[in-house]
């Protein structure tokens, strides 16, 4: 679930067709709120951003991505304000199969935390069952 978590991102970064500095720690597997442990139950997270581009191309992408993710098949819930402190421009959207969501955010620069314009992108996928793998007593 991780690779194809990462494959969603990657064509996303096709969608957005910008080019930066990316952030990119790779995606983490994080068990699924609601779930008993021992259920192991878990969901695919890959967050992301691309900065060193200026804040008028992280808007062109933005406006990209309204169009190509309907065209790839992904479903836009929500095109608005994130509702925080900087209300910053967000998407957030889940693929066909509703096997993913992503959510991205352009934040401005800020210069009094010394925080450069961002294009803040997390794909999530849904939450997934570990496959049950025989013990070597059961095999």
């Amino acid at each position: 679930m991780k690779t194809d978590t990462e494959r969603a991102s990657s064509r996303i970064l096709e969608m957005l067709d910008i080019k930066g500095e990316a952030t990119e720690p790779g995606a983490m597997t994080l068990p699924c709120s609601g779930y008993d442990s021992a259920e192991e139950v878990y969901r695919a997270r890959h967050p992301w951003g691309i900065y060193k581009v200026p804040f008028t191309d992280m808007q062109k992408a933005m406006n990209r991505l309204r169009v190509g993710l309907p065209k790839d098949g992904w479903k836009i819930i929500k095109d608005g304000r994130d509702g925080t402190q900087g209300n910053s421009p967000q998407i957030i959207a889940e693929s066909k199969g509703r096997e993913f969501a992503v959510d991205v955010r352009l934040h401005k620069e800020v210069k009094a935390e010394n925080s450069p314009p961002m294009l803040e992108v997390t794909v999530e996928s849904r939450c997934y069952r570990t496959p049950v793998t025989p013990t070597a007593s059961e095999g």
